[in-house]
C-alpha cells in the first residue's frame, strides 16, 4: 500500500466535521431569556419579536428650520395670499411675504393654528401648527423676524414629518434572534420602548493546561511553552460577543484541574480547554475528564475529527450543573481553528444568534495549493472584491505555519475532505473573519 493510500485509509476512520458539529450543537441550547433596560441590551441578541407601541414620530413636526406655512398661501400660480411683486429678482420674477406670528421650538407644547397669510419661524423637530402642511427652508428666505419675503416655493409637504411616517404603532421593529445595534436601540427608544427581552452574552471561561506554560513577557526555552492560547481565545470568544474570562494556565495535575473546572462551572455558561486532547503521555485532559467512573463513561467525549489543523476536539458537560466544555488542541494555530468551527458556534447558539457561522462567499483562487487528503482544510487566506463583482482570494500560510497566516487574514479558505489540489482559477469557499481593520 503506498503512502497516499495509506493517509486515505487513516482519514477515512475519522469523523466528518460536518456529522461532528451536527451532534455537539444538537446538544445545546440558548440561554433562558431576560428582561433588561435598554441602555443594557445592545450586544446582545433578542429573545422575543419587538413591536412598536407607538408611533414614530409621535406628532407632526418640522424636518429642518424653516418657516411652516400654509402651501396654498405661497402657490397658486403667484397669486397666493402671500404674492407680492419681486424687488429682489427672484425665480419667477416674484416673492412671497408672509406675517411671522410666533416662533416654535422643539419643546413648544401648546397647539396654535396658521391663518391665512400667516407662518410661524420653526426648528427642526418643533410641533407642525394646525394647517400647517409645508416647511420653507430658512435659505430660501430673507430670514426676517416680524414679515419673511420667500424667494423659492417647496412642493406641499417639503419638509414636514407626519406623524407614525416613519414607524406607525403596531410596525414590527425586530425579531427574535436579532442583534440588538447601536441603531436599533434607537429605534426602540424612539418608539417608547424601555425594555427588551433578549438571550444574555455567554459566560466563558478559558483555561489553558500543560506543565509546560509559562505566562506571557518572557521567550520560550526548550521545556517551556508561552501561554499564547488562553489570551488568543479569551480576545477570540470577547470577539463572538461573549463575556470571557481567562483563567490562566493550569499545571497538569489531575485533582488541580479537577477542582478548578469545578470551581468554574459556577460562573460559566461554557468552559474551553485548551491543550491535551491528544493521546501522548502528556496529555492530561483528555485522561482525566474521558475517564470512566464505575459504569458510567466520562462527562467528555474526545474525537478524532477529519479536521486540518487540530484533529482532537473534545464536548461534554462537566460539574452538578452540567456546564458545556469546549477542548481544544495545544498548537495555538490549531486552537484558534478549532475556535472558529466548534466554540464559535457554541458560542452563538447559547446567545441564541441566527446564523450561528460566519457568512461564506465563492472566490477565485489566485494561486495552486495542495491540501491533506481526508481532512476537511480550514487555510487562513486574504479575500478581495474584484471589479465588476466576485471575489478573489490569495492562500497564506497554513498547515504548521497557520497562526503566522491568521494574523495575516482575513477569510479560512476551506478545502474539503476530497480535495488534494486545487488549481489556480477554481472556484472555492472562504468563510469571511469580521476583522475591525
Amino acid at each position: 500500500m503506498t503512502a497516499s493510500a495509506d493517509a486515505e485509509a487513516a482519514a477515512n476512520e475519522l469523523t466528518p466535521l460536518a456529522d461532528y458539529l451536527g451532534s455537539v450543537l444538537r446538544r445545546l441550547r440558548a440561554l433562558p431569556p431576560l428582561d433588561l433596560d435598554l441602555t443594557q441590551a445592545h450586544g446582545n441578541v433578542l429573545a422575543e419579536d419587538v413591536v412598536a407601541p407607538h408611533s414614530f414620530p409621535a406628532f407632526d413636526q418640522a424636518a429642518m428650520d424653516g418657516y411652516a406655512a400654509r402651501w396654498e398661501d405661497i402657490s397658486g400660480g403667484g397669486r397666493g395670499v402671500g404674492y407680492v411683486p419681486s424687488q429682489s429678482g427672484g425665480p419667477g420674477g416674484r416673492t412671497f411675504r408672509l406675517n411671522v406670528v410666533g416662533d416654535l421650538g422643539a419643546a413648544s407644547w401648546r397647539p396654535v393654528r396658521l391663518t391665512p397669510g400667516a407662518c410661524f419661524s420653526v426648528a427642526a423637530g418643533a410641533p407642525l401648527p394646525l394647517a400647517a402642511d409645508v416647511v420653507v427652508p430658512v435659505e430660501w428666505t430673507d430670514q426676517g423676524m416680524a414679515a419673511v419675503e420667500i424667494f423659492r416655493v417647496p412642493k406641499r409637504g417639503y419638509g414636514v414629518r407626519r406623524a407614525g411616517e416613519e414607524l406607525p404603532a403596531g410596525t414590527l421593529l425586530a425579531r427574535a434572534g436579532t442583534y440588538v445595534s447601536p441603531a436599533l436601540v434607537a429605534v426602540f427608544a424612539a418608539t417608547g420602548i424601555g425594555h427588551v427581552v433578549v438571550r444574555p452574552s455567554p459566560r466563558v471561561v478559558i483555561v489553558a493546561t500543560g506543565d509546560e506554560l509559562v505566562d506571557v513577557g518572557r521567550g520560550s526555552q526548550p521545556g517551556q511553552t508561552v501561554d499564547a492560547n488562553s489570551h488568543a481565545l479569551t480576545a477570540a470568544a470577547a470577539e463572538v460577543g461573549a463575556l470571557a474570562y481567562r483563567v490562566g494556565i493550569c499545571d497538569d495535575d489531575p485533582e488541580g484541574l479537577r477542582g478548578l473546572l469545578e470551581d468554574q462551572t459556577l460562573r460559566a455558561d461554557l468552559i474551553i480547554t485548551t491543550g491535551g486532547t491528544g493521546t501522548g503521555p502528556g496529555d492530561m485532559v483528555r485522561r482525566i475528564l474521558s475517564r470512566r467512573e464505575g459504569s458510567r463513561a466520562g462527562p467528555v467525549t474526545f474525537t478524532e475529527v477529519a479536521l486540518y489543523p487540530g484533529t482532537s476536539l473534545g464536548f461534554g458537560t462537566v460539574g452538578a450543573e452540567e456546564v458545556p466544555v469546549v477542548c481544544l488542541p495545544g498548537d495555538t494555530g490549531s486552537a484558534l481553528i478549532g475556535f472558529e468551527v466548534l466554540a464559535r458556534p457554541a458560542i452563538n447558539l447559547l446567545a441564541g444568534a441566527e446564523p450561528v457561522f460566519r457568512p461564506s462567499v465563492r472566490a477565485h483562487l489566485l494561486e495552486t495549493i495542495s491540501s491533506p487528503v481526508g481532512l476537511r482544510e480550514f487555510r487562513p487566506a486574504h479575500v478581495a472584491e474584484r471589479r465588476g463583482g466576485g471575489y478573489t482570494v490569495q492562500p497564506l500560510n497554513g498547515g504548521p505555519y497557520t497562526l503566522s497566516g491568521l494574523a495575516e487574514a482575513n477569510g479560512l479558505m476551506v478545502l474539503g475532505e476530497r480535495v488534494t489540489t486545487a488549481a489556480a482559477g477554481s472556484t472555492v469557499d472562504v468563510l469571511l473573519l469580521d476583522r475591525r481593520r
